[in-house]
């Protein structure tokens, strides 16, 4: 990327300027002290608990060309400064925009929010528009997929920070992608992460208990989520067209606010009600799921090997995107929902030879948990064995209606560490416990409390029965666990392989190592 002035970015950006900005070519923009280059502008944001200029001399050190702050310039200061007025997340959103030469302006951009099956969803559109030959691009939880390219986008499942989309969209543009399915988290929209993505076509999942911790109130979380079609209502005009379509869930309680926020374009999907496309007729079986989809007064038959009457939701918020929204064949994007790959860590199925089934999900909210274990319960008539924990620095609602559900569905339920960061994670599971025996829970029969994530997963191997059913939730495809402020390397899907290897008594990779 060649450098820009960094009076011509501040063009597009809108704070108010106190003084003459610098002229100064810039050749990269970030908010992370950590992330400077040599000649780069570092965007100096505080945040709830941290002053952003603390970290002037980092960015300083490793090269910073500049530094922009809504706070007066400090004494001492040796490099060139910009004091700006206005929301500064916001402002880096657009200068890295304008520095990556407004990517999104050159491609259809399709945002996917939601407290659960977001990252399948897209997953499903995604897979669904490059069979129909159209080059796309996608920004998940997961990874940032550029044609055969596949890009890490973190530790932990949110948005990437402003400066990561754009780049990650101005590649997408250079290598020829017309299209990108970006997911987008409460977090990355509360922190307008996603401020300057240009949205075209918004779709939403659905709104239920999570992160009440950092949002405060469902109706505050409910209205962070409704800034995507705030975004879409806002989106300029583009070359290649824009059509600005809401896909709205109309069985989900976030309906009947979305539907007053989206623009005018609305589609609405539904498993209970008539809308412009809906469903009737599931089957669902251990091997796949099939559905009488009606659209436009036509009926077609849906089948897909993911499992779990929530997945007909999903395919049918895929189906309005791609077919409706963007003129995407019916017959080819069902024909791409027979394809679609497995998901990572979203009901991944480990199997190493054992006489039981072995499961790793990424259910992390009451609701997440409670659909996967109503989907797995149908895929033995044995025992369900749950594995899952509480993180901590969270909402700590969900440490108490977990276990309720897990005590309703799971046979088993054993309560473990998930990334307890600097709480007690003998508090947490103290908390959880205490829930479980509210709800009818036994310890010692119905649960069990083991903190260390790797013996709660070898426990229930060892006492996994023929037959029986084994379900990891929690972490999902993530790569890490965190203790105290570290972030150890962690996969639920590697750690369950090696306990079923040493349950085997085969080769097999190592448990990964977490702190006891």
């Amino acid at each position: 990327m060649s450098r820009k002035y960094l009076s011509t970015l501040f063009k597009y950006v809108p704070v108010k300027i106190e003084g003459e900005i610098p002229r100064l070519l810039i050749g990269g923009v970030t908010a992370d002290s950590r992330k400077v280059q040599p000649g780069w502008l570092f965007v100096a944001i505080s945040g709830e608990s941290s002053d952003g200029l603390n970290y002037a001399p980092q960015a300083i050190a490793k090269g910073a060309a500049a530094i922009v702050s809504d706070r007066p310039r400090p004494k001492n200061l040796e490099i060139p400064y910009v004091h700006a007025q206005g929301d500064l997340r916001r402002a880096l959103a657009h200068l890295a925009s304008a520095f990556y030469d407004f990517p999104a302006h050159k491609l259809r951009v399709i945002g996917v929010t939601g407290t659960d099956g977001k990252t399948t969803t897209t997953s499903m559109i995604h897979h669904i528009l490059t069979e129909a030959g159209i080059k796309a691009g996608m920004i998940s939880t997961v990874s940032a997929q550029i044609g055969t390219q596949e890009l890490d986008t973190g530790f932990h499942v949110t948005t990437p920070d402003s400066p990561e989309i754009q780049y990650y969209l101005s590649l997408m543009v250079k290598a020829g992608m017309t299209h990108c399915v970006l997911e987008t988290t409460s977090h990355g929209l509360a922190q307008l992460r996603v401020e300057a993505c240009d949205y075209d076509v918004a779709v939403i999942t659905n709104v239920t208990h999570e992160h009440i911790d950092y949002h405060g109130t469902w109706q505050n979380y409910l209205e962070a989520k409704g800034r995507l079609f705030e975004y879409l209502r806002a989106t300029p005009h583009k070359r290649i067209g824009n059509p600005r379509v809401a896909v709205l869930n109309k069985d989900d309680r976030s309906y009947s606010y979305l539907k007053h926020v989206s623009p005018k374009k609305q589609i609405s999907y539904s498993m209970v009600n008539q809308a412009a496309l809906w469903a009737d007729q599931i089957e669902n079986s251990p091997q796949k799921l099939r559905f009488r989809l009606h659209l436009h007064r036509q009926v077609y038959q849906v089948e897909t090997h993911m499992i779990g009457l929530y997945n007909v939701s999903n395919c049918l918020a895929a189906i309005a995107a791609t077919v409706l929204a963007l003129g995407v064949d019916i017959k080819t994007a069902l024909r791409a929902l027979q394809t679609l790959p497995i998901v990572p860590g979203r009901m991944e199925r480990i199997d190493l030879g054992q006489n039981f089934t072995a499961i790793v999900d990424f259910a992390h909210t009451p609701n997440a948990l409670q659909r996967a274990l109503e989907t797995v319960r149908q895929l033995t008539d044995k025992r369900v064995i749950a594995v899952y924990g509480s993180a901590g620095l969270r909402d700590r609602e969900k440490r108490r209606m977990m276990p309720k559900v897990s005590t309703q569905f799971a046979d088993v339920s054993i309560l473990t560490a998930e990334d307890p960061r600097t709480e007690s994670l003998a508090a947490i599971l103290e908390d959880m416990a205490s829930s479980a025996i509210e709800a009818g829970g036994i310890e010692g029969q119905t649960f069990f409390r083991i903190g260390d994530r790797r013996e709660a997963i070898r426990y229930a191997v060892s006492i996994a029965q023929p037959g029986d059913l084994i379900v990891i939730c929690g972490k999902g495809h993530e790569q890490s666990m965190c203790f105290e402020t570290t972030e150890y390397p962690w996969d639920d899907r590697a750690a369950l392989r090696a306990a079923l290897s040493e349950h085997l008594n085969i080769p097999g990779p190592e448990m990964p190592y977490l702190p006891s």
